[in-house]
Order: structure tokens, then C-alpha cells, then sequence
């Protein structure tokens, strides 16, 4: 199957890296469209993956724009539409992985004659997204004959905000169970020594750094802990929240924890760092359409706390696979950590536990199977091979499954 993909970002974020893993599966009948240049389309071209950049000048429409912004927008949008057309007619669909390159690639769609998909990585909430946004998603969603949602409760956003229903396949994102061992070249010592922790309990919290990610509850809850308790932020300002960034250095200052914090910055040594870890915590202020960094957590085999909402109610099964606090809530984080702190071997136990759970629930290459036939069964109306569905939309997955 030949599949244009359509990505608005060129930083890699989340969504990115799950394009990544699904183009790398159709390396060689897939080409990759970015909207601009940078980290994401550079990184396709280290994976011998075909990419081309549409633009020099990212697009100006936000999650939260109105009206006014979004005329202002049109101008960009005709030459990545015609663009897009005009490349499409060499593939079998056009597959768009975010917003902006729904649009782009819904307009595309109706002029070329070529199936549209969506992977929706997002939930469509007032939270998120300003009202005009969401009927603009949900309008070109519904022109869609396979809309992808990387958990039930980014489905159930898509489908309340007025999303068809019947369209809708939820597929889990999908992680490569070799690629941390694969990558490892020092030890968990050696990786605590360079950071400068040796004897102390590292907390380690991947992710950029952004108010809605919650950096900040964590520096809070960190405070209420006991002093053998450090922290590392992983991770930068990415979409113009470096004001967040200097916040939280400020923050570290005032809560007089400046020998228990380290900020790492971008990282590209992932596994490792969270190797050398005692715990992961996921500390999302609002419901987080997925959350790759929770499952990251526990294949890397570390005891990992989350936010109780969106996707993570569907990941971590509490006491069993990990923590879950309230979101915001740094008292009850703190009371988490240090529970993890002083059980040692209960927090083995259940990172053992989640690794397993993890290990078979997330399988890349299985998750990479089943968006296949999907798209197949999608594009060319024949019976599915592989898939069996149950009445809620779900792709291949018991409901007993779900958290």
C-alpha cells in the first residue's frame, strides 16, 4: 500500500514519533510531507524514509484561534492544498497525523479523489481547543473513511464533539521492545554518576515543558518529600512557552531545591535516563490524549506514577501497574513518591508487573499489523483479515483490557 502522510510539525513530539514508527513499517511506499523544516523531517532522513518539506513558514492557526486567525490562514493553506493534490495521485490514500494536516489533506481529498485518514493523537476539549477548531476537526474528520484514535478517551472527545462514530478505530500507540536495550551504551551507575546522583532517589519527569504537562506540581510535591528525593526534567519549550521554562527555574529557586533538581534539557537518550531512574511521573494538569512517556516508563522497567485522567486510565491499572494521583494534585503525588521511596521492593514488584503488561499490549510490530489492515480494509472495503471489533470501536483489543 502506497500511503502519503501528511505532518504539520517539524519538531518530534509525540505524534511524530508515532508517524515515525508507522513510516519506517511502510518505508519503502510511503513518502512524508512536513509543513516545515526542522528536528522531525531531519529525523525521517536519518531513517532513509522519503520526506518532503511543503513550506519554509509553519502555519499560523492555533489550537485556540478564532475567526479572524483562521482567515488569515487561508492564504497559506492553498499552496500545501494544491501541493498535496497534485503529489497524492501517486498514492492509494492520504494519511493526516495532525490537525492542520487534516485540513490540508481533507480539501486534497475532494480534490484529487483520494481516501482520506486521520490519526487522531489529540482530545478534542475546550481545554484543548478553541470551539471553532473543534468543528473545523470534526467537519473534516467526517470526510474521513478511517479515523485512528490512540485511546478510548480521544475517541469519546471526537464522537461528543460531533465525530461519526462508525469511523472510528481506537489503536494504542506502539513502542519497539528492542530499541532501550538496543540503544543502552552505559550503565545505570555510570548514567547517576554523570548527573550527579549517586545515593539519592531520582524522580525523573519526561517531557516538554509546558504549563498543561505540569512541571510544576511535581517541583511542589517534590518539596513535601523527603530530602533523599531528587528530580530530573527531561525535556524543552518547544511552542513558545520559554516564559513556563523560566517559571519553573524561578520556582526551583523560591522552593529552595536547587541541589534537587536537574533540567537535562532535549534529550535523545531516553532509555537510558529513565534507566538510571527510581521513579517516572507523569504530572498532566488536563486529560492527556494518550501519554507515551507512561508506557515508555514501565517497558524500561520503572515504577511509574500518573495522572489520573485521559489515557492514563486506560494504561495503569493502580496498585497493580503503577499510581495514579489526581491531576494537580501535588499532597497526594508527593505521598505517592515517598510511598515509592520507602518500598523498594513493592515498586519492583509492580514496575516487573508493568513491564509485562506493557510489553504485551504496546508491541510496535503488532500495532503496526493492525493499522495495516485497517487501512485495507478502510481503502479497499474488503473484509478484515486480522482485526476483530468489538461494539465500541476498539481495534483488537478485549474489553476486559481496558482500564
Amino acid at each position: 500500500m502506497k500511503i502519503l502522510f501528511l505532518d504539520q510539525s517539524s519538531q518530534l513530539g509525540g505524534a511524530e514519533l508515532c508517524l515515525l514508527d508507522l513510516a519506517q513499517y511502510y518505508r519503502k511506499s510511503c513518502l512524508v510531507c512536513t509543513f516545515s523544516a526542522g528536528p522531525f523531517p531531519q529525523r525521517l532522513i536519518q531513517e532513509n524514509i522519503a520526506v518532503e518539506v511543503l513550506a519554509q513558514k509553519s502555519l499560523q492557526f492555533q489550537k485556540q484561534s478564532g475567526i479572524a486567525q483562521a482567515a488569515k490562514s487561508l492564504g497559506q493553506l492553498w499552496p500545501l492544498i494544491w501541493q498535496v493534490s497534485r503529489l497524492s495521485a501517486q498514492y492509494d490514500c492520504i494519511y493526516a497525523n495532525t490537525q492542520k494536516a487534516l485540513v490540508v489533506g481533507a480539501i486534497a481529498s475532494l480534490l484529487s479523489r483520494k481516501p482520506l485518514v486521520y490519526h487522531l493523537h489529540d482530545i478534542l476539549s475546550a481545554e484543548h481547543f478553541s470551539a471553532l477548531s473543534r468543528r473545523i476537526i470534526v467537519t473534516c474528520a467526517n470526510q474521513a473513511v478511517l479515523v485512528i484514535a490512540n485511546s478510548q478517551a480521544s475517541r469519546s472527545a471526537f464522537v461528543s464533539a460531533g465525530g461519526r462514530a462508525a469511523r472510528v478505530q481506537v489503536v494504542y500507540n506502539g513502542f519497539d521492545l528492542d530499541a532501550a536495550p538496543r540503544r543502552a551504551k552505559r550503565s545505570r551507575s555510570q548514567i547517576r554518576s554523570n548527573l550527579g546522583f549517586t545515593d539519592q532517589f531520582v524522580v525523573g519527569h519526561f517531557s516538554r515543558l509546558s504549563s498543561w504537562k505540569g512541571q510544576h506540581v511535581l517541583l511542589d510535591a517534590l518539596k513535601l518529600c523527603p530530602p533523599q528525593v531528587c528530580a530530573v526534567l527531561v525535556g524543552d519549550a518547544l511552542f513558545g512557552e520559554k516564559d513556563y521554562a523560566m517559571q519553573l527555574q524561578q520556582q526551583v529557586k523560591d522552593l529552595e531545591l536547587d541541589n534537587r533538581v536537574k533540567f537535562l534539557g532535549f534529550r535523545s537518550d531516553i532509555p537510558e535516563l529513565m534507566s538510571a531512574c527510581d521513579l517516572i511521573t507523569h504530572t498532566s494538569t488536563v486529560s492527556e490524549p494518550f501519554g507515551r512517556v507512561i508506557v515508555e516508563g514501565m517497558l524500561s522497567d520503572r515504577p511509574v506514577v500518573a495522572a489520573a485522567a485521559g489515557g492514563a486510565l486506560e494504561i495503569i491499572e493502580p496498585g497493580q501497574t503503577g499510581w495514579l494521583s489526581s491531576p494537580g494534585d501535588s499532597a497526594k503525588l508527593a505521598e505517592i513518591i515517598t510511598l515509592v521511596y520507602r518500598n523498594p521492593e513493592l515498586a519492583s514488584a509492580i514496575a516487573k508487573q508493568a513491564q509485562a503488561v506493557a510489553k504485551e499490549r504496546f508491541n510496535l510490530s503488532v500495532i503496526n499489523a493492525q493499522i495495516d489492515d485497517l487501512l485495507k480494509v478502510s481503502i479497499s472495503h474488503q473484509p478484515p483479515s486480522s482485526l476483530h471489533h468489538n461494539n465500541n470501536g476498539s481495534a483488537c483489543e478485549d474489553e476486559s483490557r481496558r482500564q
